[in-house]
């Protein structure tokens, strides 16, 4: 999150005010000070601004960032709740923390995490992803499922496509020559504005995915994309579910994830979900699709170093 602002992470400008001036003062400075790397002068402030201002969500939340980055676990997971206590909306993500710091079981990520995560960058979206963090989710998913159509000797045409988590339609871009009729879904309000700007959707909903797939008729779709999006699905199996009901007979799904050594699902160090490639075969095996591409590839990078991924690309026979 606000630790190095690394595209993933809640945006520094993400402020909640305390309503007292000399807490958010103290806030700013410690701010400052964090990114200058005085991690102990910069919690000393913080303690100060949350005890001038104990319902100090933002305080709160950087507070328990810098235990974090001390090693010092169990101030972190303090910190963490009373920022949980604070904004029980979790627009932060602090419960994100504090699954990855083992003190909450693996849940779904807040929405509102999510919604302001994305409305915050949605200005600057296509340049802190594709410029500065090699994006190439979209291409990626396009040749895979080219290959998938060849292997069963089909044209890769599709009537109607639904782009999951649309953000600025980059996945739509590159399948716009493909797909007859486009329908997007994303939590984030600017996200959408961003989608609609681009002409390439006949149908745009702020919605979460899951809510979204619920809303269309069973056999009202022969694509589904979600490009970087399950990355913030804990639970891939009610969205495979929803997703082969709204497929046709061969039609296809085709979706980036990011993976981890291990078994089943994990939050990563950018706060997202890691899925382990065994967990992603078994889910779509328990929603009954069949495997047509597997492919490990990394979408992004991060610090400059391709993040561990894989392509998936599965049909509904």
């Amino acid at each position: 999150m606000s630790g190095n602002d690394d595209w993933g992470q809640m945006p520094a400008r993400l402020f909640l005010s305390s309503g007292d001036l000399a807490a958010d003062r103290r806030y700013e400075f410690a701010r400052d000070l964090k990114l200058k790397g005085d991690l102990a002068a910069a919690a000393d402030l913080l303690e100060q601004a949350t005890a001038l201002a104990p319902g100090f969500a933002s305080a709160w939340f950087v507070l328990g960032e810098i235990r974090a980055q001390l090693g010092e676990d169990a101030a972190a997971v303090a910190a963490f709740r009373r920022a949980c206590e604070s904004d029980s909306e979790d627009r932060h993500g602090a419960s994100l923390w504090l699954m990855r710091l083992g003190a909450e079981k693996l849940s779904a990520m807040p929405q509102a995490y999510v919604r302001t995560l994305f409305d915050q960058y949605a200005p600057k979206f296509e340049s802190a992803l594709v410029d500065d963090l090699g994006y190439r989710g979209p291409e990626l998913l396009f040749r895979a499922v080219l290959a998938a159509r060849r292997a069963v000797k089909k044209p890769a045409f599709f009537k109607r496509a639904i782009d999951l988590g649309c953000g600025t339609g980059l996945a739509a871009r590159a399948f716009a020559k493909e797909v007859d009729r486009f329908t997007g879904f994303d939590l984030s309000p600017r996200m959408i504005e961003k989608a609609r700007s681009t002409r390439l959707y006949a149908e745009l909903e702020v919605a979460d995915m899951l809510q979204g797939l619920r809303g269309k008729a069973d056999g009202s779709a022969d694509l589904v994309l979600a490009a970087d999006a399950m990355v913030y699905v804990a639970d891939l199996l009610p969205m495979l579910q929803e997703v082969r009901r709204v497929l046709v007979e061969g039609g296809l799904l085709a979706f980036t994830v990011e993976t981890h050594r291990g078994e089943g699902v994990i939050i990563g160090e950018g706060l997202r979900y890691a899925h382990g490639a065994a967990h992603v075969r078994g889910a779509l095996r328990s929603a009954g699709l069949a495997l047509s591409q597997f492919e490990a590839l990394s979408a992004r990078n991060e610090d400059n170093t391709p993040v561990p991924g894989l392509v998936v690309v599965a049909a509904k026979t």
